[in-house]
């Protein structure tokens, strides 16, 4: 009995092979872009070291995938299109997974909801063809070809049109295409890649195999991937615990993006978007971005398969870790120790935007009456300021406030030596190649906010005693939540306690925090343990308070700052990790090297 029909019985039915084989395909091929991706691991999986895609009409019409893996014999066509038949793993051990399918589902889905067609070759036999349409298999043929396999997929979604009104146009799912082979090609150098579109008959993706030692070869695919600016502004990340390797490359807070675009995790070779390893992420740039921006990262987190559960989603999009806060705790802890290793760098976009603000306006044609003098040199600046003192008696420099120190600039000083302070905001220093412009209160405003963490970190956060404990009503379940991160929380100066069934009570409050919602706090911190198993909600809090006191205790934008005074601050942000951006995430100093000021002058 049913809504539907209340004074029914209602009637289990065994479905079809057919119809169990679309409501599969629902599940594993959500999209154009997720039919390229079984297909493209398909081949990585048979140790394909090239790779051939072609689509039309955004994947709709047309996905063809070549690979020169070790391809199947005439015998093993008719298997592959069965469901759950793999040869990945055998069934004994389902947490013993080291490629990227094993389900078996992909191809027979595919045949369910597209016209489908296998062409393969495998050492030493013969080639032959098998397909399958709507779900009806065609006998195998010989087929001639090379060694490796040739997946054809056309018409997918026509067996299920209702499928096609739900996809976007041909361009965005054909750049749903190309992000799927990126993120695949960036967890295989080894293997070259080709992306084309038959309707353009253009390359929209192209890398070859690379060669060297594995990171050397990493980073020549993500410059090829990310760009020269992510590798000239990222941070090499190498860290190890408790069996979890954590690889890859994480940009400088001052390269960020304005959405999570550039954020790439890799779980044993395997691309994902899990919300524990976003959120780690997240954490390991939690006082050094601006609001609004999103880090960029390309990470690989590498363990023993027994340690991480892969099918827990259809498209394998997410894991779970056996032991979640190891992984959490390694992303955070090594994001945040390359962060400080990376000591005062900046971004050298900041310095390339501010280049672009100063570009010289474009010369007017010359406009001549009797006589054509475009071949003249162009005078000199020194020669254009000697002719007007030469022409005017009464004219002389005028005077300008400059600090000459007495100390020559030195290699080993990457901000220079300070030679003037403008507008009493900006600090001019000069290098040994360029000069360097620092933002006085900005920069001073970072090393009090890190001498004051420093300091709570060393003593502790002072908690506050409430002269009447506060009661949060919390379900069983999430008191015994909150109440297991209690000694956690007490370090930072929140103390909570039980206080019977759900209840919890709260003794003592950040002394930081002069007004505190406890219950409000509480219960967002549960949200973010349910969300992403941990939470940094009131170390974000007590860092805010901290931010606040830095601010209001450095240096003043307006004041009047001595030769010795500049050169003290430009030697304390050499020293300090995080300087090269505030406690906002915006960067305290840019530098233009002199070649690129001189081509500004058109040098």
């Amino acid at each position: 009995m049913n809504s539907h029909a209340p004074n029914m019985r209602p009637i289990i039915r065994q479905l079809d092979e057919s119809a169990a084989n679309r409501i599969a395909a629902g599940e594993v091929v959500e999209r154009p872009a997720s039919a390229v991706k079984e297909l493209v691991e398909n081949a990585l999986d048979a140790g394909a070291r090239r790779i051939g895609i072609a689509i039309s009409k955004g994947g709709k019409g047309l996905i063809r995938v070549s690979d020169d893996g070790c391809g199947m014999t005439a015998e093993d066509l008719p298997l592959a299109l069965s469901r759950h038949a793999t040869s990945k793993i055998d069934g004994s051990d389902l947490l013993d997974i080291r490629s990227f399918g094993f389900r078996g589902e992909a191809l027979p889905s595919l045949g369910a909801v597209g016209r489908l067609t296998i062409s393969s070759r495998a050492q030493g036999f013969d080639g032959a063809q098998i397909g399958v349409v709507g779900g009806r298999i065609t006998p195998v043929k010989p087929a001639a070809g090379n060694r490796g396999t040739v997946v054809e997929l056309r018409d997918l979604f026509f067996a299920t049109p209702a499928r096609l009104k739900f996809l976007r146009t041909d361009r965005a799912e054909t750049q749903a295409v190309a992000e799927v082979i990126r993120r695949l090609a960036m967890a295989e150098p080894y293997v070259g890649f080709t992306l084309t579109d038959e309707d353009e008959g253009r390359t929209l993706f192209r890398a070859d195999a690379e060669q060297g030692e594995l990171f050397d070869a990493l980073q020549t695919r993500l410059t090829r991937i990310m760009g020269r600016e992510f590798i000239d502004n990222a941070l090499p990340i190498d860290a190890t615990r408790d069996g979890i390797t954590l690889t890859g490359f994480a940009a400088l807070p001052t390269y960020s993006r304005g959405a999570a675009v550039a954020q790439h995790l890799f779980v044993n070779g395997r691309p994902v978007r899990d919300k524990l390893l976003t959120g780690a992420l997240r954490a390991g740039y939690m006082d050094v971005l601006a609001s609004g921006r999103h880090p960029a990262a390309v990470l690989f987190v590498t363990c023993d398969p027994h340690m991480v559960d892969v099918n827990v989603h259809p498209a394998k999009a997410e894991v779970r870790f056996r032991e979640p806060d190891i992984a959490r705790g390694l992303v955070v802890s090594a994001l945040r120790h390359a962060l400080a290793g990376a000591g005062h760098r900046s971004s050298t976009t900041v310095a390339t935007a501010a280049l672009s603000v100063a570009r010289p306006e474009p010369e007017a044609a010359p406009r001549t009456y009797q006589a054509d003098y475009r071949s003249a040199p162009r005078p000199s600046a020194q020669a254009i300021a000697a002719s007007l003192a030469f022409q005017a008696p009464g004219f002389a420099e005028t005077p300008t406030a400059r600090v000459e120190p007495e100390t020559v600039v030195e290699p080993d000083a990457p901000l220079g030596a300070a030679r003037a302070q403008l507008h009493e905001n900006w600090i001019i220093a000069q290098t040994a190649d360029g000069i360097v412009i620092v933002d006085q209160h900005a920069a001073h405003e970072r090393l009090v906010y890190e001498r004051l963490k420093a300091q709570a970190e060393a003593k502790g956060i002072a908690s506050q005693a409430l002269l009447i404990p506060e009661i949060v009503e919390l379900s069983d379940a999430d008191a015994q939540q909150i109440l297991s991160i209690a000694d956690e929380l007490a370090a930072l100066g929140l103390v909570i306690e039980p206080f019977g069934g759900g209840a919890i009570a709260v003794r003592e409050v950040p002394a930081l925090i002069a007004r505190i919602n406890a219950p409000a706090l509480i219960r967002d911190i549960l949200d973010d343990l349910a969300e992403q198993g941990a939470s940094d909600r009131l170390r974000s809090r007590v860092d805010a308070v901290l931010s606040s006191m830095a601010c209001h205790g450095s240096v003043r934008s307006g004041r009047r700052m001595s030769g010795d005074e500049m050169n003290a601050l430009l030697r304390e942000m050499e020293r300090t990790p995080k300087s090269g951006q505030c406690n906002h995430g915006r960067p305290t100093w840019i530098e233009l090297k002199l070649s690129d000021i001189e081509r500004l002058f058109g040098r």
